[in-house]
Order: C-alpha cells, then sequence, then structure tokens
C-alpha cells in the first residue's frame, strides 16, 4: 500500500498537481490498490488532523504577522533595521538579514518575508550598485531566518507530529537563527568589498536613532514576550498567538493610527488564504502518513538504517542527506509532516534527542526553499529583482554554504540546543 502512495504521489508531483491535492489522491489511491481499506478512512484521517488544539495558533501568528508587516510597524522596523547596517560595508545588503531576523518576530513564514522584504529593499539595493542576482540571492537565503526566529510556522507543524513542545523548539531556534543572520552579514560584508563598495557614513544622529528605535520597539520586543510567556508558563502557544494578534492590533490603532477597515479585511483575508494553504497540505499529509504508520514503514526504515549504518554520526549524515534531496523538489510543510513521523522513530535508536532533530529538519528544509528546482524563495526573489534563474543561483553559494556549516554545528553540537 506504501509503495502504490509513493508511485501515485511522484506521478501527481511530475503532472504539476498541488501538492495538497496530490497527496490526498494519493492516498485514495493507495487505498483503493489495497482493496481491503475503504477509502472513508481518507477523510477521517483528513478530518482529525484539524481537531488540534495547538493547531490553532497557525492562523493566529499568521494574522499577527500580516497586520504587523503590512502596517507602518513593519515600516519602522525597516527604517530602524536601514539606520544601524548602513553605517557596515554590505550594510544594504545586511539590512535585509537584519530585518529577517527582526521580521521573524512576528512574522513566522520565510515565504511572506521574502515577498515583504524583497520588494522594498532589493530595488533599493539595486540603486545602490548591487547586481541584481546577489540581492534575489541574498533575499531568498536571509528569509529561511525567518523560520528560525520565534514565532515559526514549520516548528508548529514538527511540534504536532513529534510532540515535542513548542516553547522548547521556539527557544533552541534563536541561537541558530542568530548564527546563520552573522554568517550571511559576513558574506555581505566580503561581497560588498569584492564590488568595492564602501559604507555610508552619516553621521550619527543618536536622537533619530532613539525615535526609530521607539517606533520599532513594539514589533522588537514581541518575540522577547511570547519566550517569555512560554517559559513561565503564562499561557499556552495557541493563547499567545491570540493575544499577538490583540497586541498587533493595538499598536496598529494607538501607536501608529494607521488600522483602517480596508486594511483589516485585507489582513485578514490573507491570513484567511495563507492559512487554508497550510492546512490543506496538513490534511493531506495526515492521510499519507497514516498509510505509511499502517505499513509500519517508519519503524522498518529505522531498523534497516540502524542495522546498516551502525555509527550515529553516520545515520544523522544520511538523514541530512536524505532531507536535503526531498527539500529542494517539495515544500517546507509537507515535506516536514511526511519525514517527521519516519525520522523521529529513528533519532529515538540513535539517541538524538527529537528537539534538536526538529532544528536539524527546519534548517535543512528550509535550505530547500531556495534550492532549484522548485526554491519558493528562490523563485520570488529572482521575480522581484528581474534577475535570471541562473544568476542568482550563481551569487547564492556563498550563502548556501554558509547555512551547510550551520546545519553541520546543529547537527553534530548538541550543546546548540538549548532547552527550557
Amino acid at each position: 500500500m506504501s509503495l502504490a502512495l509513493i508511485v501515485a504521489f511522484t506521478l501527481l508531483m511530475v503532472a504539476v498537481i498541488p501538492v495538497a491535492h496530490a497527496l490526498v489522491i494519493a492516498s485514495g489511491v493507495a487505498l483503493l490498490w489495497s482493496s481491503d481499506m475503504p477509502l472513508m478512512l481518507v477523510a477521517q484521517q483528513v478530518y482529525q488532523q484539524t481537531q488540534s488544539f495547538p493547531m490553532l495558533a497557525l492562523p493566529f501568528f499568521i494574522l499577527a504577522g500580516t497586520l504587523i508587516m503590512e502596517g507602518k510597524l513593519g515600516e519602522e522596523l525597516l527604517r530602524f533595521s536601514g539606520e544601524i547596517m548602513q553605517r557596515v560595508r554590505g550594510g544594504a545588503l545586511s539590512t535585509t538579514v537584519v530585518g529577517s531576523v527582526v521580521f521573524g518576530g512576528v512574522s513566522g513564514s520565510a515565504v511572506a518575508n521574502a515577498s515583504a522584504l524583497g520588494s522594498v529593499l532589493i530595488p533599493w539595493q539595486k540603486r545602490q550598485g548591487y547586481p541584481a542576482g546577489l540581492c534575489a540571492a541574498n533575499n531568498a537565503t536571509s528569509a529561511v531566518i525567518d523560520i528560525l526566529i520565534p514565532p515559526s510556522i514549520p516548528m508548529i507543524l514538527y511540534a504536532v507530529v513529534s510532540g515535542v513542545s513548542i516553547g522548547d523548539l521556539f527557544m533552541a531556534g534563536v541561537l541558530p537563527g542568530i548564527l546563520m543572520a552573522v554568517g550571511f552579514v559576513g558574506v555581505c560584508w566580503w561581497k560588498a568589498r569584492g564590488l568595492n563598495i564602501r559604507a555610508e557614513a552619516p553621521p550619527l544622529d543618536l536622537r533619530r536613532l532613539a525615535r526609530l528605535g521607539f517606533f520599532a520597539l513594539p514589533a522588537l520586543i514581541l518575540p522577547v514576550l511570547i519566550l517569555v510567556a512560554l517559559r513561565f508558563g503564562f499561557a499556552t502557544p495557541t493563547e499567545i498567538a491570540v493575544m499577538a494578534v490583540v497586541y498587533a492590533l493595538v499598536a496598529s490603532l494607538v501607536l501608529y493610527r494607521d488600522l483602517s477597515w480596508a486594511r483589516f479585511y485585507k489582513a485578514m483575508i490573507d491570513a484567511g488564504i495563507a492559512t487554508g494553504i497550510v492546512m490543506m497540505v496538513i490534511m493531506g499529509s495526515a492521510a499519507a502518513s497514516w498509510i505509511l504508520t499502517y505499513d509500519e514503514v517508519p519503524q522498518r526504515f529505522a531498523e534497516w538504517v540502524s542495522s546498516t549504518l551502525h555509527s550515529p554520526w553516520l545515520v544523522i549524515l544520511a538523514m541530512n542527506i536524505i532531507m536535503l534531496a526531498i527539500g529542494g523538489p517539495l515544500d517546507l510543510a509537507p515535506a516536514i509532516l511526511l519525514l517527521a513521523p519516519i525520522f523521529v522513530p529513528l533519532a529515538g535508536q540513535i539517541g538524538l534527542d527529537p528537539l534538536q532533530l526538529g532544528l536539524i529538519m527546519v534548517i535543512n528544509l528550509g535550505i530547500g526553499l531556495y534550492t532549484p528546482p522548485v526554491g519558493t524563495t528562490l523563485f520570488i526573489s529572482s521575480t522581484i529583482a528581474g534577475s535570471s534563474m541562473s544568476e542568482t543561483v550563481r551569487a547564492l553559494w556563498p550563502f548556501f554554504w554558509v547555512a551547510i556549516g550551520l546545519l553541520a554545528l546543529v547537527s553534530y553540537v548538541p550543546a546548540l540546543t538549548i532547552r527550557f
């Protein structure tokens, strides 16, 4: 039955059927192939996956991010980041990196980050003299920092599948996210040096900097408030997501006074569409995962790998290679939902902390967001910059190797995984 599922899903993906629909159709084909399983099982699994209280955090975090990123608060964040980074060589490029860090605290979606930051910053970077391909590569890779800095939608998905605490995952993602940002800023400096583009040196106006910091502060402290609330058990992740929406509404109404009914309506529609896309993938993955579990694929795979690769570091290397290979053609959300049930039992057999596995998986599949042939952030960034895919990929390699280096550290240095 699992073989029929895999073959049907592969053929549907080749036929460019949307992933969510391909998963549901392939699950139905697998049950029909079995002949002793009713098709009603697909409907049951699709429905049951939505009956999860932690899953309610998804639409509220998406809505909070939409309200903040598309309002004056998002503009103030970019102004504050640009004011700081323009004094560093490569500062125009580095603003995208720093912007991804601060937007990561309100968005949780790399694709939304790439669209929002790229449309504002890439035209400015091109005017500063940076090649279009480099601007696109910087935007495509930096957007992945967003899914490491809490709140993170992929981490919520992994937590729901694996049973790991969402709060622990959020805390564990902070240090790798900062390390990735530092590495990317280094690449921006190196690229600007090669292009002989020097840093701007405007006089430091402390009053202006303090003003920009004051107006950006509500967004800057949001991830801190989320982590503190989770750390001390003030509320569940779902309740915190609801409070984040209230926080964004109050900030827009009271501090910035830019919330109109039209913008609120647009934010609700955008968040609804984004939530619908994610939930469709989750529902389709639930049926496919049930079939794989019914056929004991995760257990058999774990036993086979453990008996073939006797060293734990080789098993981790094999998991990384598999995730990198799958992350290119398959989007991040379905990849997590399909691979987590298979890799979590394997991690248990080799003594790998499931929290550490979650970080490995998010970084790995995040790299897939800017890796051909699909590369969602790669495509978005290239379109905004007006560069060809080949130009963007050529400029992307230094960022790629920084991400691979971070992946190796997280994979083999458990101390980088911080628990509550």
